[in-house]
């Protein structure tokens, strides 16, 4: 049985913290259906940076340099592949000698 992952906006996470300030952790929780750990994440976050501790940190990388990446890797193995191939020549060399 798979596990559905939700989706937290700023404004529900919020609206949670306070919501455990007015009626209580367990009761809050178990309403909306959320971990102690995760709830205790928010509110540390939200304690430390306000509204922007709420907000997703998704590491977004500029597809240009994704872009770069992959060549890097593709320039890599081409190398160590050419690296190689001198290497079995150099062996067949000195065996013919």
């Amino acid at each position: 049985m798979s596990t559905i992952r939700r989706k937290w906006g700023e404004a529900q996470k919020l609206q949670i913290i306070q919501e455990v300030e007015q009626n209580g952790l367990m009761e809050t929780l178990r309403k909306h259906n959320v971990a102690q750990s995760l709830f205790h994440k928010w509110r540390k976050s939200y304690n430390g940076e306000g509204m922007q501790g709420l907000k997703p940190k998704y590491k977004i990388i500029d597809p240009a340099v994704r872009q770069l990446e992959l060549e890097n890797e593709r320039l890599k193995r081409i190398i160590a592949k050419q690296a190689l191939e001198i290497d079995f020549k150099d062996e067949l060399l000195k065996k013919s000698h």
